[in-house]
């Protein structure tokens, strides 16, 4: 089976602006061209960074169109519309389809769970109902839920199903995938304190949160290892880790939305049940000691 490869590199979990009225589109449309002008590979949009679990559906549509609008086809937008309602994700997907984003990323179903037999079923069941290429999403410590790597397998085999987003932390289970499902399932880092680790056993690029902040630094990165500078690669990993630690300091995105504030962006603060941050004094200084790296 040849799968279409959404891209390669960095795709960037993009964070969504806030204000009073809703979602700060202009703020947002800035983002999303400063980011594309800093080399990131593609932008996944209204994912967990992006705060979809707290937007309306209305803004979430108006988000995406935004982010289509502005990229103009430079780099893949590819959109969250995972949920624990198998029939609710494909209406939703069904929707997003037609404003013309490139992909979609769907997580696994969170809090009613399921079986890994069920997780089969889900995702055929939205695959059947799209045409989009797919980027399955597995972050247990989030969802409760696992994509095992025997599932992985049996996913590959549909057509549209063509990536996935792994974000379990376990490097074996990663390992596995890639051993079961070769060409047939591309892997993305869903974390970024291990892109290195996960590149090097046949992981393609990173779904990242450290490329809000920083986009070309994290580009780089994965660039220099596709392109066999592997040192160089693994001195920007490892040179990276105390932001990459701060950035996850809380409950992912308060750290981002309070760096990109720190950057000059207006992005607000998050929305509840997510707080401002508590004290920014450690990420202002790893921020900006990163960046004056580059």
């Amino acid at each position: 089976m040849n799968k279409k490869i959404l891209f390669k590199g960095c795709g960037t979990a993009i964070s969504t602006p806030f204000d009073e009225t809703g979602v700060n589109l202009k703020e947002f449309e800035r983002l999303v061209e400063d980011q594309i002008q800093n080399k990131v590979d593609a932008i996944i949009v209204c994912g967990t960074t992006g705060e979809a679990s707290t937007m309306t559906t209305e803004e979430k549509i108006a988000t995406i169109q935004c982010a289509v609008k502005t990229a103009n086809k430079r780099v893949p937008i590819i959109a969250g519309t995972g949920g624990n309602n198998t029939r609710q994700v494909i209406e939703y997907s069904k929707e997003v389809e037609k404003l013309g984003v490139d992909g979609l990323l769907i997580v696994t179903p969170y809090y009613n769970k399921c079986t890994q037999d069920g997780l089969i079923e889900h995702y055929k069941q939205i695959a059947k109902n799209v045409s989009l290429p797919i980027i399955l999403y597995s972050v247990p410590s989030r969802t409760g839920v696992n994509i095992l790597p025997e599932t992985c397998l049996e996913l590959s085999k549909i057509e549209n199903i063509v990536a996935i987003k792994e974000a379990s932390g376990n490097l074996s289970q990663v390992a596995k995938i890639a051993h079961l499902c070769g060409d047939n399932l591309a892997i993305y880092s869903g974390n970024d304190d291990q892109i290195l680790p996960i590149l090097s056993i046949g992981g393609i690029g990173v779904i990242s949160v450290l490329s809000n902040v920083a986009p070309e630094y994290t580009h780089n990165m994965v660039q220099n290892f596709l392109d066999g500078n592997i040192e160089l690669a693994t001195k920007m990993q490892l040179d990276a880790i105390p932001l990459i630690t701060t950035l996850f300091s809380e409950v992912n995105p308060i750290p981002v939305k309070a760096a990109l504030n720190l950057l000059g962006y207006d992005y607000g603060v998050p929305r509840l049940p997510l707080t401002k941050i508590k004290d920014d004094t450690k990420l202002k200084n790893e921020l900006f000691k990163l960046i004056n790296k580059t």
